[in-house]
């Protein structure tokens, strides 16, 4: 069997191959069309949910149990695709995998408008959760092996900002069609999800499997599988990014979920009418992720000047020292979603750490096994939470309930010390 040659590290942009960007272009485009899939629910969960379950307004404890349990089908989607969609990245390659998981999310995406019910709602969510999760462990392998080392923290930067391109994309999406003289049901916005599944035809055509991934398939005779993450020094490596990642996306997802919903109740409080209402939760949510675009590049920018743990260590401080900022006292709209909703939009750049750091810390063959189910199976831990914050939402207070969250922020932070700094291939980053 002839193998390609390993590319030369480059150190300008113009010393990239054609194979380096087609991989970054695919990598890129994939986390874009994410990122677009996951927050184009988000916008518009509340008035769909009190839709399809048949409610007067979201005061209706119903609307928020079902939303939790949706909420919650999504992330354990997310981690069971992260986990699955992994391991198929390392047995059939990275490009293969890259499209099936490309065209799950785009076709359940677009199916979720034809939803007449809560639970098949539920249903598509998850299995669009499955390539999604999939998609991330299988992207950030492919860019470890085919671009250079010394970039990993601006790739990770550059990664995480396609998915908060997409975020953006939906808001946008969103906010026009309020604009629209007779807007559709909200339903329709999971139309525009369909697009992605294009990607799928230019990835098979024009994007071959890494060297790296090549070379190692022809030299071992018996690839590893998923009990190789619980064995000898990888074990720990397993246990320690896992409950970081668990810790940290908890928080992050209890958040990024519930705080709209918080936003439309203020608003609802003050007499706002129901269109302007999404217009502004809708702007607000713009402005969190046109923070957290420049909060992956300060991230990065630490990542280079002390490193991966150290850098992650202080990312998840500031998201900790926000998240509570927000919530310790009472606060109107204008303080939310100007300031303070936004300012904890920078510090989730410490995810876009994770794209690069998390696959060198594996053998080859378990890259994207190890790295989809340290990352995706955290969210299992977000899922229990959403449940649990469903459940005492009808009873509490969004503000409270959002307040206790951002403990989970601290206690990854706390987990941090431990994260490795070197990777399996023995190499600083």
């Amino acid at each position: 069997m002839s193998l390609p040659a390993p590319e030369r590290e480059a150190t300008r942009l113009s010393e990239l191959t054609p194979q380096q960007w087609k991989t970054g272009a695919a990598a890129w485009l994939g986390w874009l069309f994410d990122g677009l899939e996951l927050h184009l629910y988000t916008l518009v969960a509340l008035p769909l949910v009190i839709q399809l379950v048949g409610a007067a307004d979201g005061a209706d404890p119903g609307v928020k149990e079902k939303s939790a349990y949706i909420q919650a089908a999504f992330l354990i989607g997310w981690a069971l695709g992260g986990a699955c969609f992994g391991w198929l990245g390392d047995r059939i390659g990275r490009s293969h995998a890259l499209s099936l998981t490309v065209l799950t999310y785009a076709l359940c995406t677009g199916l979720c408008a034809l939803s007449q019910t809560w639970w098949q709602l539920m249903l598509f969510r998850f299995v669009a959760a499955l390539g999604i999760g999939g998609e991330w462990a299988v992207g950030a392998s492919l860019l470890t092996e085919t671009w250079p080392k010394a970039w990993r923290p601006w790739l990770a930067a550059v990664l995480q900002t396609g998915v908060n391109l997409g975020i953006l994309a939906a808001a946008l999406i969103v906010g026009l069609f309020t604009l629209l003289p007779h807007p559709p049901s909200e339903r329709m916005v999971f139309l525009v999800g369909v697009a992605p599944a294009l990607l799928v035809f230019w990835i098979r055509r024009q994007v071959p499997e890494p060297a790296a991934w090549q070379q190692a398939e022809h030299d071992v005779a018996v690839k590893p599988g998923l009990r190789d993450l619980f064995r000898g020094d990888v074990a720990r490596t397993t246990g320690i990014t896992t409950a970081v990642c668990a810790l940290g996306l908890s928080a992050w997802w209890l958040f990024a979920f519930w705080h709209p919903q918080h936003l439309r109740r203020l608003l609802a409080a003050e007499g706002v009418a129901p269109g302007e209402i999404t217009r502004l939760v809708s702007a607000a949510f713009f402005a969190v992720n046109v923070l957290a675009i420049a909060g992956n590049f300060a991230a990065g920018l630490l990542a280079r000047r002390i490193g991966n743990r150290r850098a992650i260590i202080l990312m998840f401080a500031g998201l900790f020292a926000s998240m509570a900022g927000a919530f310790i006292v009472p606060r109107g709209f204008a303080a939310l979603g100007w300031f303070w909703v936004p300012l904890t939009g920078f510090f989730s750049g410490v995810f876009g750490l994770f794209t690069m750091y998390l696959p060198p810390l594996f053998p080859t063959l378990l890259r994207t096994t190890g790295a989809g189910f340290c990352y995706n199976i955290g969210r299992l831990a977000a899922a229990v939470a959403s449940l649990i914050f469903g459940w005492l939402a009808p009873v509490g207070d969004f503000r409270l309930a959002l307040l206790a969250s951002s403990g989970l922020a601290l206690a990854a932070m706390a987990w941090s010390w431990w994260l490795p700094e070197r990777t399996h291939e023995n190499e600083a980053l």
